[in-house]
């Protein structure tokens, strides 16, 4: 049996697709390697935990029950198979049984050994982001965890990462972070935040474009006060402290170049701290699939189709414009997905709709993107001996030494002469590091793969599981 369409991820771009798809007649299979729908986003504690309060820890509670009612109708009714703890690690098209088709090749489970094939006549990419890790001393202490990280601790599992905590970094991720955290009893010492004001400032007209943003983050603003978190405007940290976890962070103010400012520094008593500087596309079966990648983010047209036949994007993948925009670029992903498979034409209702607010949406993420790029100067603070790839634990002095001393000019070749992005992640964590370090633009990515694989995995037939 061949679905209509399969869509890979269950977070807000995923869901908003799927059920548009559904609705106009399109069989949907909804593959996702979580556990429960709704992505990082929408992410859930599980009913075992009995959280009280679950709507506490999302600020689109009504949003988020519509999509999981709509999909619980659609799963019912037989017009979309969701399908959870599916990792999938290549997409295909095939030339048998059925030409012009897709095969989604996936792990099962959290083990990720028990192979499983999805098949599809069209694909749509919901995959996401993940976050941009820049190193500093001392950050891989334990107690040093990714902003995301510790909003998927408290969202996803009730728990926080310590009792003391320092937010920092750069983005408007830091604010549900930090708000989320003090809410859940946490003692957040600071907010540390390397942007400019000036910066949000140029762009105020892009941001005046949607009030509701500014209201949101002023709510967040707000809250804060009320549990007494210091604020630290174009400040970054230079430092984590301690021996066997962290004990403290030392932060400094930055000047109008983004440098550290000599003699600003001051240490912060903390058992948690909670860093991030931005998020980036997930391009990774985008680009086995050879859609074109421009600037890191799956090129679409107007309809969210890429260049390749049959395969749509939507969401953060695209580009990083949180959860409205990934709705809105679902929604329309899947109205244009059902016209093209059953030959009716899309009715005008709502898509006009969401094609504006897709269009606003993007210049607002825009002019968030201006304003909150990582500071140009951070590499100067990363000592020598700062461990850059965790994986195969290399550290900045000797991806400094391969450019200086043996002629680096790119980073792929650094990464031939460290093995920095050689690892369990494969460059996907220490990429943008080791480029920054080395003074490069970041090598582009020629994965076969988009996650790693069991070799008794690829030795055998892969198995079939299908709704």
């Amino acid at each position: 049996m061949r679905n209509d369409l399969a869509v890979i991820g269950a977070g807000p771009a995923g869901l908003a697709a799927s059920l548009a798809a559904s609705a106009r007649g399109v069989r949907v299979t909804l593959v996702d390697a979580g556990p429960e729908v709704g992505g990082q986003f929408y992410r859930q504690p599980p009913a075992g935990l009995g959280a009280r309060r679950p709507r506490a820890l999302h600020h689109q509670w009504r949003t988020w029950r519509r999509l999981r009612e709509g999909l619980d109708r659609h799963i019912a009714a037989g017009r979309i198979a969701h399908l959870t703890d599916h990792h999938v690690w290549c997409v295909e098209r095939e030339s048998a049984p059925t030409p012009g088709g897709f095969a989604v090749h996936a792990l099962l489970g959290p083990e990720q050994e028990e192979p499983v094939v999805v098949r599809a006549t069209a694909v749509l990419l919901a995959t996401g982001g993940y976050e941009r890790v820049l190193p500093f001393p001392g950050w891989t202490l334990p107690g040093v965890v990714t902003a995301g990280g510790a909003q998927a601790m408290f969202k996803g599992g009730l728990v926080v990462p310590g009792h003391r905590v320092v937010v920092a970094g750069t983005g408007p991720l830091l604010l549900p972070v930090a708000t989320g955290l003090a809410a859940a009893g946490t003692t957040v010492a600071a907010l540390v935040e390397s942007a400019d004001p000036r910066f949000l400032a140029r762009q105020a007209r892009a941001l005046a474009a949607e009030p509701g943003k500014a209201v949101e983050a002023a709510g967040y603003g707000v809250r804060l006060l009320r549990h007494r978190v210091r604020f630290l405007v174009r400040h970054t940290v230079v430092e984590a402290h301690g021996s066997e976890r962290l004990a403290a962070v030392t932060v400094a103010a930055l000047d109008a170049d983004g440098r550290v400012r000599p003699g600003t520094g001051r240490r912060i008593p903390c058992d948690s701290l909670a860093v991030g500087h931005g998020m980036l596309p997930h391009t990774d079966l985008a680009e086995t699939l050879g859609c074109r990648v421009d600037g890191g983010r799956v090129h679409v047209d107007d309809e969210q189709r890429t260049d390749v036949p049959g395969v749509w994007a939507a969401g953060e993948a695209t580009g990083v414009g949180g959860a409205g925009l990934a709705l809105a670029e679902g929604h329309l992903a899947g109205r244009s997905i059902a016209a093209r498979l059953t030959g009716v034409p899309p009715d005008a209702r709502g898509g006009e709709r969401a094609a504006a607010s897709r269009a606003a949406l993007r210049r607002f993420a825009a002019a968030l993107d201006h304003a909150y790029t990582p500071r140009a100067h951070w590499a100067e603070q990363v000592t020598d001996d700062t461990v850059v790839c965790r994986c195969e634990e290399v550290r900045a002095g000797a991806v400094r030494e391969a450019v200086r001393d043996l002629g680096a000019g790119d980073a792929r070749t650094v990464k031939l002469l460290t093995r920095a992005g050689m690892g369990w992640c494969q460059g996907r964590m220490c990429g943008p590091a080791v480029a920054g370090l080395a003074g490069c633009p970041e090598a582009v990515a020629r994965r076969p793969f988009a996650r790693p694989v069991p070799l008794g995995v690829l030795a055998r037939e892969p198995g079939e599981r299908l709704p």
